[in-house]
């Protein structure tokens, strides 16, 4: 059933309108409107192409060069041509340019500054309950183009061959050396013997021209299920990153590779997002070009939905991957109940801005049969620098009136601003017609001489402490600089900050906007109230990050989870190889100290746990000294509504299995004293490959990889008493410690 919910609304027409139907008289949800208000512009016809043309979910359709938007569409009984947008009439041009005539196919682009790339694809769509093994003889071709004169021009000895092999995606970038990557899952295999995937990769030198032999990705079991797909990346100071989800092992799985090093050779492995029901095959990836830290931006879609009913659960996730931590830090894009599917991203500099798209049933439906129904295209927006996104589906960009049929929103590789503004675009493939959304991000380059008019928003101006807000800089006549004071000390350079205000009061926030011309300040009130307790049971989970270092180094540096306030207290917990001890940083409780897994200065591993509240001008990131240099894992996870006066509700409770043939672990059961306690707990694993799964109805913050592992989780305990023991199992024999204890509410 979670495949067909996959892959069902966007390729089967007409029975969609009779799905919903059947949804909602079902499950008694409210069908939609007579006529929806109509949100973007519907664009042209089309017809005779197999597959939605905007799909698939990480390949982008669009490109900004030359003042204009440009898209690789599909024309009606010519195939796919490039088209560029009118923009005053709201109309795609045809430049008469066709690259791929084939029907079968899809593609993905990517305009580099001089050349534009177009890699089209055979498509074979497949699944986990029917698998179709990719096609041989259905060749994956690369078009280049030059542009000048408003023109492409298709360069010669192009288009050349990726790959002889049919795939259900393919997505592409380049590489600091000129060398142009592709991936792509390929299922092999029969009904009889049984089908596999796997991860394929080919580079092509003299950008693009000479491709190699295609190869698996030389990691740890490249092999994740049928349905699942992969995604490339080139990122920060010359490196190439591929991410691909793993039903089997409900992973979402990230590889690294340094431009200069052979393209089949030294890649690490690690992953990105850990736990049961944490993988579907629904991602897109975007870098920040002008981003000297060289951080990834994922979107990726849960299984969540499928696993249960709560509807507060992660549907979409945001990971940020920081190459200088080596760690993933997450945030919740939408929740389960939310209804929403196919997430695409794309960065905005002119305000800072992550925004996000998806699927969702229209405005006029408030729920849904299962996540996936097709209906219109929303848009959610949160800060770069702390991406925490609001509630809900977010603002409407692409809705019809009556056929509530469009999906697989699509967009471009590069970063946007005022200069380019923002242009994405969706089909509806019930209709066969393409949508599109167009609309400016800022204020036009002012006239010569002319200093800024400064102007902000404050989201939200008025809550209780602590009270994270939001700045969004609005300055007209394009400020180069900027000085924020918040009114309770703290300050700030950043175009569009996030401050935490962490104590009652009313404060003045003051931007001062600056440029060659001269500057000007504007200001708002803040208002921030005494924070209520919490209900009793209100504990939540605020966010986690992890990190790790796979060679021995003395300082194990952890960064604080995204979203995290003032008041929330953390939860850290890290392995260490062979024996060193740990010295926490200021302010950090030790729950678990060097608890050894048969550690010796020559083989072993040890554990360590601790918590910490959080205050108001704590780093960043935080960093344990180790006494000896060694490998080591580790995370934290932030909680909020937790007591910052007596944080821990039980005793800390420790086990160690040092035989080396443990395929599982249990912790004796703990006694909580308040209700609405938050049970938590981890593993600790001499090991250096994630094996770990939680106890039954527990959930799993993080697994660090590399290194070696240390994984976290909790399960909320409605009423005090014993526990009950508690079983962390192995995917293979190990030698393992592990512990738990309890947060206490806030009272």
């Amino acid at each position: 059933m979670k495949l067909r919910r996959r892959h069902f609304f966007s390729r089967t027409g007409q029975a969609l309108t009779v799905a919903l139907v059947l949804a909602a008289s079902i499950l008694g949800l409210p069908g939609p409107a007579v006529a929806d208000t109509v949100y973007g512009t519907q664009g042209m016809a089309y017809s005779g192409v197999s597959n939605p043309p905007t799909s698939d979910k990480p390949q982008s359709k669009l490109w900004w060069n030359d003042g204009s938007w440009w898209a690789d569409m599909w024309k009606s009984g010519t195939g796919w041509s490039i088209y560029r947008l009118d923009r005053a009439s709201k109309t795609w041009v045809d430049t008469g340019v066709v690259n791929d005539t084939r029907a079968s196919t899809l593609a993905d682009t990517m305009w580099d500054g001089s050349h534009l790339y177009i890699a089209s694809h055979v498509v074979t769509i497949t699944g986990d309950g029917t698998p179709k093994p990719s096609l041989s003889n259905s060749p994956a071709k690369l078009y280049r183009y030059s542009y000048a004169g408003g023109k492409y021009t298709l360069d010669s000895g192009f288009p050349t061959t990726i790959t002889n092999n049919s795939s259900e995606s393919m997505t592409i970038d380049k590489d600091t050396t000129g060398r142009v990557w592709a991936t792509w899952t390929q299922v092999g295999g029969n009904s009889t013997s049984g089908y596999t995937n796997t991860v394929y990769m080919n580079a092509a030198a003299n950008s693009g021209a000479s491709w190699g032999t295609p190869f698996v990705l030389p990691v740890s079991n490249p092999n994740p299920a049928p349905d699942d797909i992969s995604a490339v990346v080139a990122f920060g100071n010359g490196q190439i990153g591929v991410m691909w989800s793993d039903h089997k092992a409900n992973t979402v799985w990230w590889a690294t590779h340094k431009d200069s090093d052979a393209a089949n050779a030294s890649w690490k492995l690690q992953p990105a997002l850990r736990g049961n029901g944490q993988s579907d095959d629904h991602l897109n990836l975007k870098t920040l070009q002008a981003d000297t830290t060289g951080r990834v931006f994922a979107a990726v879609k849960t299984s969540l939905n499928d696993i249960s009913s709560d509807k507060t659960l992660p549907q979409e996730i945001l990971l940020v991957f920081k190459p200088g931590t080596g760690a993933f830090t997450q945030s919740t894009i939408a929740k389960t109940g939310d209804c929403v599917s196919r997430p695409q991203i794309i960065l905005d500099t002119q305000n800072n801005l992550v925004r996000a798209f998806h699927t969702a049933p229209p405005t006029s439906v408030s729920g849904c049969a299962y996540s996936g129904v097709a209906g219109s295209i929303y848009e959610k927006t949160a800060s770069m620098d702390n991406p925490v996104f609001g509630s809900g589906r977010g603002t409407p960009i692409m809705q019809a009136a009556s056929s509530s049929n469009i999906n697989d929103v699509t967009t471009s590789k590069q970063s946007v601003n005022n200069a380019t503004g923002l242009v994405v675009m969706a089909s509806d493939n019930v209709a066969k017609r393409y949508w599109f959304s167009d609309r400016p991000l800022g204020s036009t380059p002012p006239p010569a001489g002319q200093a800024p008019v400064a102007s902000f928003t404050a989201n939200p101006t008025s809550g209780a402490a602590p009270l994270n807000v939001t700045f969004t800089d609005t300055s007209t006549n394009t400020p180069t600089s900027w000085a924020w004071d918040f009114g309770d000390g703290g300050t700030s350079t950043a175009q569009n900050p996030v401050h935490s205000y962490a104590a009652a009061g009313t404060y003045t926030a003051k931007l001062t906007a600056t440029n060659s011309a001269g500057s000007s300040s504007a200001s708002t009130t803040i208002t921030v109230g005494t924070a209520p307790p919490p209900a009793t049971g209100g504990i939540t989970v605020v966010n986690s990050s992890t990190a790790n270092s796979g060679t021995a180094v003395t300082t194990a540096s952890l960064p604080v989870p995204a979203g995290t306030a003032a008041g929330d207290v953390l939860v850290a917990s890290i392995t260490t190889d062979l024996n060193p001890n740990l010295t926490a940083p200021a302010g950090w409780t030790t729950m678990v100290n060097a608890k050894s897994i048969n550690s010796t200065s020559t083989s072993g591993a040890r554990a360590f746990a601790y918590y910490k509240v959080v205050g108001a001008g704590d780093p960043a990131t935080y960093n344990w000294a180790l006494s000896t240099a060694a490998k080591w894992g580790g995370g934290i996870t932030a909680y909020r509504g937790v007591n910052n006066t007596t944080p821990l509700d039980s005793s800390v409770v420790t086990a160690a299995d040092t035989s080396y043939s443990a395929t599982s672990i249990t912790v004796g059961s703990i006694t909580t004293a308040t209700n609405g306690a938050m049970l938590i707990g981890g593993v600790a694993c001499d090991c250096s490959a994630p094996v770990v799964t939680p106890p039954s109805g527990w959930t799993e913050r993080w697994e660090a990889a590399a290194g070696q592992i240390a994984e976290q989780a909790d399960k909320p305990q409605p009423t005090a008493g014993a526990s009950g023991t508690a079983t962390w199992t192995l995917s293979a024999a190990r030698a393992v410690a592990a512990w738990r204890a309890a947060l206490k509410p806030a009272a």
